[in-house]
């Protein structure tokens, strides 16, 4: 076993696994009792054929993670972080670590079925052209999906989960094209990220896979969802569902994208409609219901991108 040292002299305990298929990626940020469970569901798949190794990447947590997780799992190769690199920089941490063939970014809320990377491993053998594969999710505990693919941005960067918040049943049990994969499960081979580059770190939350999917179908990779797979996911455990944080993030991020990834009259519409349509609403609604917290930071969102240079 080495040991390694990262950031402000913590140490790593990082066990060396050779020709590994599938390196699993999970990040942890002051939730330690998911990042536990999720782990005791990957335990239970080192009963399967496959050979893979499981990282994770610590963003800076109040609690050490260390104690708990390599005392319980010690097959985890646990990196931890001085600093809170967001989503992307925590994953693009794991990423430089991973010796997969496959890389499953996966996160740290969820729960793993036993027959779900098989079924993806799968699709990757038969297409070479596969670039980013996620599983069916569903909420924890329920027979109810989140995520079954996403439709496309709109021109007003609008879109859907398929199958949101509908029963499962076997009219979700396909394989299919998707706009993008989902943040919360996703798998992407080492050769896709050679080529294309690890997650944009500049969107630090939200955003970040939908426009690193982007990436990958402009590199001439498909993106796909197999339905037979599935994973289940404590939805909103980490980023409260209303906090000024996630206002800041999603709208900045939300007018980022737009203007990385949409071109001609379609990025005019859709930077025209988040400026001066979405942003003066939004504003008045959290004035109106004196929402001081969320006014201040959807201001800051819009207020970034005319004090930043630009990420395109």
């Amino acid at each position: 076993m080495d040991i390694i040292w990262f950031g402000e002299g913590k140490k790593i305990n990082f066990k060396m696994i050779k020709d590994v298929e599938v390196s699993f990626i999970t990040v942890n940020y002051n939730g330690l009792d998911d990042t536990m469970e999720l782990l005791t569901s990957i335990a239970n798949l080192q009963k399967n054929d496959i050979s893979f190794e499981t990282i994770v990447v610590d963003n800076a947590s109040k609690e050490d993670p260390e104690p708990k997780i390599l005392s319980n799992f010690p097959f985890v190769n646990l990196l931890k972080s001085s600093t809170n690199l967001g989503f992307a920089g925590g994953n693009n941490l794991g990423i430089k670590h991973a010796k997969g063939k496959y890389l499953f970014f996966i996160n740290n809320d969820t729960i793993v079925s036993d027959d779900l990377v098989e079924i993806l491993l799968q699709r990757f053998k038969e297409n070479d052209q596969l670039g980013m594969l996620s599983p069916k999710i569903k909420f924890h505990e329920t027979n109810i999906i989140q995520y079954a693919g996403f439709s496309p941005l709109n021109v007003l960067s609008r879109n859907f989960a398929y199958g949101n918040k509908r029963e499962d049943g076997s009219e979700y049990e396909e394989f299919l094209n998707t706009y993008a994969g989902h943040g919360a499960a996703m798998m992407v081979p080492m050769k896709v990220i050679e080529k294309v580059g690890a997650m944009p770190e500049f969107y630090f939350l939200y955003y970040e896979e939908l426009d690193w999917a982007q990436q990958i179908a402009r590199a001439g990779f498909e993106i796909k969802v197999e339905q037979k797979a599935k994973i289940y996911h404590k939805e909103s455990m980490s980023v409260g569902k209303n906090s000024p944080f996630k206002t800041y993030y999603m709208n900045r991020n939300r007018i980022l994208f737009v203007k990385r990834n949409f071109n001609g009259i379609k990025r005019f519409i859709g930077l025209f409609y988040l400026f001066f349509i979405v942003s003066p609403s939004k504003l008045l609604k959290y004035f109106i219901y004196r929402e001081k917290d969320h006014f201040k930071a959807y201001l800051n969102a819009v207020k970034w991108h005319l004090n930043t240079p630009k990420y395109e």
